[in-house]
């Protein structure tokens, strides 16, 4: 079943969060239509490789117009109509930036993932709660609506100050001409009539001025309201969810929204400027005693000018966290001498600052790394498919200095992986006479030199972004605070969701849980230190709890993928719970999981009937990476053999727990059916028959040890063919049998 179709068959409060994440960046028809063939490619790789996003787009397109091919001849006018728009919309959206559809495809399928495993889980963890927060969508409401009646309250102020400067006018106007009579007319009851008038307008002027004024007081006083409660738990609230995304959590969104209110709320501030400039210009013109401007407007700028300064300041954001393009899924982990990229956007858009922020990235201050690659580069509206003012560093090394001694510092395997750093960047805006400099930093990284590194090096980032929402303490590891066990399994399942596609269970959290603590524990009172996580090993082991989770993850990606996702891996269980599940099943009956010894191992267990009527249970020595890349799983589960005694050699695993027949769980990913080898006349490469592997275990009666796979018992496609067109089943097995021996 393809992912697109498990996400339709969620209940409806699921869909509605995959509802939130398809919009016109990448609609969901698209989606829908295309569904197969969108999942059988590597958006991933191809939002860090250029080439490959161009291809892609290209083939998308051409899928996309294969489909109104299909559409025409049905005549469905709408769906004809909506094809039409939304591949004219694709084209000019992505033309320039393919990586971007990359990026954005790939983050919908990754949140799809995690949706489905979510919806897997008896209740929501933690971390996703919060973060999904009743409170917390209900102040982005109030503050969108705020910045609205602000931008109005601003716009009304400017029709305010313009009836101001027209009645300023008329006054100046009638007044210059009284002034420029005679001394003899301006006696007159007339004149007098008309000086009274002119008093009775000074005093409106007067009062305007002072409504004026307190208008505009009245709107820097929102604004800076605003500012200092709701908008910034905003931004603070919209980087604690990039630091959970950044170690598999639910996706980030909310900065388009948040650019919004910025740009809203500086542009009233320059139009609250503008206001007082004109307040200003209408001083020089008519002042008087008791005149109000000089003494408020000084007062009401320096405010202005102060929150602009603070606007700015808070909307230059990293976007988009410092990330390997070899290694998309583990942000913040960066290798010595291989490029990375980062990606900051300034949240007040206006286009006056197209091309014209230059921002300058470097690395630390003790002067141990240095960036090698283009580290000046300009913001712009261009590259980014939503138009954002942003700029995007694609070629940063990392590199590190050597040391006063000539020898290199701490580089080689060695390289400490928790000793945190930090990417800074720094700018400066000139705008309307303001010169304001604004700097930000990532999310802080760690640095190795060794790919073998980053196993330890993703968990210190996984500890530190789960434990603060603090940006920049880098001296975190000095002494590094417990986790919560239930936000710790949490993070867990969103690593095997992220990483390989599907999370884990409550069944296999459980597991977990057990194996980090040695006993059954309340998820939410358990804390857990850092080094029962990453530092101490298991007991009885010679590896730690995070090393031996690792191992799998990296088996299930490269070896075993297509049966974690499909579910049919239980993977996390321990003996003792496996002989209770399996204990009562028909014999045959069988499941997998991972060996709790062996790095990167995965074993099954079958359960089995003596002729006493007793139940019995056989566990294969666990297959490491080494066997699964000479035959993939699948295929061993089909072909296994087993050898009782002086029996023929069978196949014991009959049915996947609790009752699947092994066939219809494994049958479409088994790389041949038996009956399609080759034969005779089919041949091989150079002469030679091509060859088929056999993995076979004997178990004998009076054995007490778990049965370990022989080595692989080769056996041709051709040798096999033809044994199958001329003799029985049992006397083939026979011969396996004989040639055994």
């Amino acid at each position: 079943m393809s992912q697109w179709s498990q996400v339709q068959q969620l209940e409806i409060k699921f869909l509605e969060q995959v509802d939130q994440f398809y919009d016109d960046n990448f609609p969901m028809e698209i989606r829908h239509l295309l569904a197969q063939w969108i999942e059988s490619q590597d958006w991933e790789a191809a939002s860090n490789n250029e080439a490959m996003a161009t291809i892609l787009l290209q083939n998308l397109l051409i899928q996309v117009d294969e489909q109104l091919d299909r559409v025409s001849q049905e005549k469905n006018l709408l769906l004809i109509h909506n094809l039409k728009r939304i591949r004219k919309l694709l084209q000019g959206k992505y033309h320039g930036n393919p990586m971007h559809i990359a990026v954005i495809i790939s983050n919908c399928l990754r949140e799809e993932r995690r949706i489905l495993a979510a919806a897997s889980m008896p209740v929501q963890g933690p971390l996703e709660k919060s973060l999904q927060s009743s409170v917390v969508s209900e102040r982005q409401r109030n503050v969108e609506h705020k910045v609205s009646a602000i931008k109005n309250s601003a716009q009304m102020t400017d029709q305010d100050v313009k009836y101001l400067e027209d009645l300023q006018e008329e006054f100046d106007f009638r007044y210059k001409t009284i002034q420029s009579l005679e001394q003899s007319d301006k006696n007159s009851a007339l004149i007098k009539q008309e000086m009274l008038a002119l008093q009775a307008m000074l005093n409106t002027l007067d009062y305007k001025r002072k409504e004026v004024l307190s208008k505009i007081g009245r709107v820097i006083h929102e604004i800076d309201m605003l500012m200092s409660n709701m908008l910034t738990e905003e931004l603070l609230d919209w980087k604690r969810r990039q630091q959970i995304a950044c170690i598999g959590g639910p996706l980030h969104g909310g900065l388009d929204q948040l650019q919004n209110c910025f740009t809203l709320l500086a542009e009233s501030l320059f139009q609250v400027r503008r206001q007082l400039e004109k307040l200003d210009e209408l001083l020089t013109r008519l002042t008087y005693d008791g005149d109000p401007i000089p003494v408020q407007r000084p007062q009401l700028l320096e405010k202005v000018n102060f929150l602009l300064y603070n606007l700015f300041r808070n909307s230059f954001v990293v976007e988009r966290q410092p990330c390997m393009p070899t290694h998309p899924q583990r942000p913040m982990v960066l290798k010595t001498l291989i490029q990375f990229t980062v990606k900051l956007r300034l949240l007040i858009k206006l286009p006056e600052l197209n091309y014209q922020i230059r921002v300058k990235a470097t690395i630390d201050n003790n002067r141990r790394f240095v960036l090698c690659g283009t580290h000046v580069k300009a913001m712009n509206m261009d590259e980014s498919a939503n138009g954002s003012l942003s700029v995007e560093f694609r070629h940063l090394q990392p590199k590190e200095m050597k040391s006063s001694a000539g020898s290199k510092g701490n580089e080689g395997p060695h390289m400490v992986t928790e000793e945190l750093h930090s990417i800074s960047f720094e700018t400066q805006v000139c705008l309307y006479g303001l010169t304001i400099n604004l700097e930000t930093s990532s999310l802080p990284v760690v640095m190795i030199s060794n790919v073998s590194q980053l196993p330890n090096a993703w968990a210190s980032i996984i500890w530190y972004n789960l434990s603060t929402n603090d940006p920049q303490n880098l001296s975190f590891f000095n002494n590094p605070p417990a986790a919560t066990l239930s936000q710790l399994l949490e993070v867990l399942s969103w690593q095997f969701s992220s990483y390989v596609g599907r999370g884990l269970n409550s069944e296999q959290l459980n597991m977990l849980a057990e194996k980090l603590t040695g006993q059954q524990v309340s998820y939410n009172d358990y804390q857990l230190s850092w080094a029962k996580f990453c530092k101490e090993h298991l007991p009885g082991k010679s590896f730690t709890f995070w090393v031996w989770l690792e191992a799998i993850l990296d088996l299930i990606k490269k070896h075993i993928l297509p049966l974690w996702i499909d579910g049919y891996v239980m993977g996390f269980v321990s003996k003792e719970k496996e002989r209770i599940l399996l204990k009562d099943k028909t014999p045959g009956t069988f499941l997998l999981r991972f060996s709790e010894s062996n790095l990167g191992g995965i074993t099954f267990t079958w359960v089995d009937q003596l002729e006493n009527g007793d139940v019995t249970f056989h566990s294969v020595e666990p297959y490491n990476k080494g066997r699964l890349s000479a035959l993939p799983f699948a295929d061993i589960l089909r072909d296994y053999k087993v050898i009782m005694a002086d029996n023929v050699p069978e196949n014991p695993l009959k049915y996947l727990y609790p009752d699947i027949p092994k066939d219809k769980a494994f049958g479409k990913h088994y790389s041949c059916q038996p009956n399609e080898v080759s034969k005779p006349s089919d041949g091989g490469g150079k002469g030679y028959v091509p060859s088929v592997f056999i993995p076979v275990s004997k178990i004998l009666n009076d054995s007490t040890d778990p049965p370990s796979p022989s080595d692989l018992l080769p056996m041709s496609p051709s040798v096999y063919a033809v044994l199958r067109e001329h003799l029985s089943p049992t006397v083939i097995e026979t011969a396996v049998r004989y040639k055994l021996f």
